[in-house]
This record gives C-alpha cells, structure tokens and sequence, in this order.
C-alpha cells in the first residue's frame, strides 16, 4: 500500500514537472516582435474565399537588408493548407501608395525596381525564397 502511495506520488510530481516545462515552452517562444525594427508594413492583402485556397500578400519596406531575418520573416507569416503565402521585400518605395492585387505580379510594374527578396510558400507547403542583390 505504501509503495502504491509513492508510486501514484512520483508519477504525479513527474507530471506536473512535465506540463510546467511544456508550458513554459510554449509560451517563451519568439514571435513577431524579433523583426521590430527591421521592417515596415506597406500593404497586405488577402482573398475572400474562406472555403477554397486563401491567398496572403505581404509588401514590406526593409530596413534592414539582411536575407536571413527576411526568410525567417516570411516563414513566420500565417499559411492556410492548399493557400498561398506571399512577402514581397521593398528596399526603397516611390511616393505613390501600393495596392496589392490578387493578379501576379501584385504589385504596379514601377515597383519592380524596388523589389529586393521575395518569399513564396505554395499550395502544398514548399517554401521558395529569392533574393535579387542589385548593388
């Protein structure tokens, strides 16, 4: 009986051991405000269509051209399955204001100059990352 006692005791200290570590976990994860400062939001843009493929357009002024944190940048974004996720990366931006759009290339044909990343996850979950060094 005593041993019964012990063992109910030890599995039940070791779970709870065990749920506060996952919980402390969970919620000491980064989130978005490791970009803080590195990034200004231009437009964003995202279908209607909740019961088919979601579409996410993202255009955002860099502030820091480092191709890393805008990789990790775009895998943060949200994804919906068979939806598509978009960031397109700006280093400089005309005066005029952007509106994304859901045809490709989203965007008006004089900000291509500006564009300097983009990050694309597909359909199926693929990530595509492309960096364009124009200096």
């Amino acid at each position: 009986m005593k041993n019964s006692r012990r063992l109910i005791l030890f599995i039940s200290l070791a779970v709870t051991v065990l749920l506060i570590y996952i919980m402390m976990e969970s919620f000491s994860q980064p989130g978005m405000e490791r970009f803080e400062g590195k990034y200004e939001e231009i437009d964003f843009y995202r279908n209607e269509n909740n019961t088919g493929p979601v579409l996410r357009i993202y255009a955002v002024k860099v502030l820091d051209a480092d191709p890393s944190w805008m990789k990790e940048f775009g895998e943060a974004q949200p994804h919906t399955k068979y939806g598509k996720t978009k960031v397109f990366f700006f280093k400089d931006t005309p005066s005029e204001s952007l509106t994304l759009t859901p045809k490709e290339p989203h965007f008006p044909k004089e900000w291509e100059k500006y564009l300097l990343a983009s990050y694309e996850k597909s359909i199926l979950g693929e990530s595509r990352f492309t960096f364009n060094d124009n200096d």
